[in-house]
């Protein structure tokens, strides 16, 4: 699924074939992220005939600057880790469908169709849905005028363009504070801005964002609007102790305020939760036979790379047990 305002590289060194809309295959993967590329490799480890079909590869690791909590890597780039992960997919010849969205996923029978926005359809008898997750959005006045004019959901794409700027950064968590991060290296003022009290972000950010001067920090506030006309040109908070009201001049605002699931495809097919997240078991089965799900789009909690990436392999191992039982391989 693409966010209006972030730009998706959708380009590879990498080349691979394209599957065919006139097969049915064992396994479907749907997604590009860590789960996706995870339960591919081990489903192709099985000699599944399978194939990938995802908007992009990467996911929101491509949202990310470093990496440091991935194991074997102490640190390391995020589009690098990308690459890998990417790499070891590709040396199976696994085919994948990229740069269209998914529209809708049904049953009939015991195959699953999986529709395209350009209207063409894959046919699989079992799924893995793994299409991760899109950038929760703030909702206030001027939010969705300025996107990509100011408003921002990305540091990684878009930092660079507030050189020298003063920008706001909504969140407390991890990724606020890293967009701060990539903020300073761009020479930019942040001030981050948190709706509950106090920081959910990991003790060892929070010091490393908080000796510089350039950060500020204001918990416990809201934002009202946003406003400018060609930009971004200043925003409102109010103080969710004293209801006082401010209007801040800055160049930018940054949305890091969480992720939602990107289920709408399956909405009508399989059970979610309350927060739209599709509904597994610990061997990521759903409620339809057939259909697994993996990564962030599911209930599994805790959103890390290497979760995901475990859950995907997961996945791929139930849906090769089940093509087993089923005598459909």
């Amino acid at each position: 699924m693409e966010f209006p305002g972030i730009i998706l590289d959708l380009s590879s060194t990498i080349p691979f074939s394209k599957p065919d809309h006139n097969t049915t295959y064992d396994m479907l993967i749907l997604g590009g992220g860590p789960a996706a590329m995870s339960a591919a490799v081990y489903a192709a480890r099985k000699m599944v005939n399978l194939a990938i079909v995802t908007f992009d590869l990467g996911g929101q690791i491509r949202e990310t600057s470093e990496v440091e909590n991935y194991l074997g890597f102490q640190s390391i780039n995020a589009g690098d880790l990308v690459v890998k992960f990417e790499e070891h997919v590709k040396s199976f010849d696994i085919p994948i469908s990229i740069g269209v969205s998914i529209t809708e996923v049904k049953k009939k029978e015991d195959i699953f169709s999986v529709l395209m926005e350009d209207g063409t359809t894959f046919s699989g008898r079992t799924v893995i849905f793994a299409t991760g997750t899109r950038h929760r959005p703030l909702n206030v006045p001027g939010e969705k005028e300025l996107v990509g004019k100011g408003v921002a959901y990305c540091a990684t794409c878009d930092a660079p363009l507030f050189r020298g700027k003063k920008v706001i950064v909504v969140g407390g968590g991890n990724s606020a504070f890293t967009t701060s991060l990539d903020l300073l290296k761009a020479d930019a003022e942040s001030i981050l801005i948190n709706f509950i009290s106090g920081w959910q972000a990991d003790e060892t950010l929070q010091r490393r964002v908080k000796q510089f001067e350039k950060v500020h920090f204001l918990d416990y506030h809201e934002v009202l609007r946003i406003e400018g006309r060609d930009g971004v040109e200043a925003v409102v908070i109010r103080s969710r102790k004293n209801g006082e009201e401010k209007r801040m001049n800055v160049n930018g605002i940054f949305i890091e305020i969480g992720l939602l699931p990107n289920s709408d495809p399956v909405k009508n097919l399989v059970e979610l939760n309350k927060q739209g997240e599709v509904i597994v078991d610990c061997f990521c089965r759903t409620n339809v036979p057939g259909f697994f799900s993996a990564g962030d789009v599911s209930t599994v909690p805790y959103k890390q790379i290497i979760i995901s990436a475990g859950e995907g392999a997961k996945a791929a191992l139930s849906a090769y047990d089940y093509l087993v039982r089923n005598s459909q391989i």
